[in-house]
């Protein structure tokens, strides 16, 4: 016979795949900050590409949840600057620098913790209300 999930065990589910696809959103972020000056090393090279994750659904037991899927490149163009003098300038001296704007990652990043936080909120709630059920059917 089919064992059936219980709504706060569904709903723990699916908000600890939501925990694990937010912390490899923030590790995603993470990369892109940390390398928000890394410059290409060769003549005419291409810098750091800033990366975003893409989620997809995923089932889990109860419901449906959600994943990282895959990390892809941005592909908005890179910011140029003249510095004829940098070893990575082109032959008019400019140098490209990385497609990373640090104002969006720190509210990205801010915005994956809320998440985070919603999530272990839900998490912590759908405990408290299983322990004050358990509490319930004892007396």
């Amino acid at each position: 016979m089919p064992r059936i999930q219980s709504a706060p065990g569904a709903t723990m589910n699916i908000a600890a795949s939501a925990l694990k696809a937010q912390q490899a959103r923030m590790r995603v972020i993470a990369e892109n900050m940390a390398n928000s000056d890394s410059v290409a090393r060769t003549d005419g090279g291409d810098p750091y590409r800033r990366q975003v994750p893409v989620f997809t659904p995923q089932k889990v037991v109860g419901g449906e949840g959600v994943q990282l899927a895959r990390v892809e490149p941005d592909r908005t163009p890179f910011k140029v600057e003249y510095s004829p003098g940098h070893p990575g300038a082109d032959a008019q001296g400019y140098v490209k620098l990385p497609n990373v704007d640090p104002l969006v990652e720190a509210m990205d990043m801010r915005e994956a913790q809320r998440a985070y936080e919603a999530n272990l909120n839900v998490i912590e709630t759908s405990r408290a209300m299983q322990t004050r059920t358990l509490d319930i059917l004892k007396r």
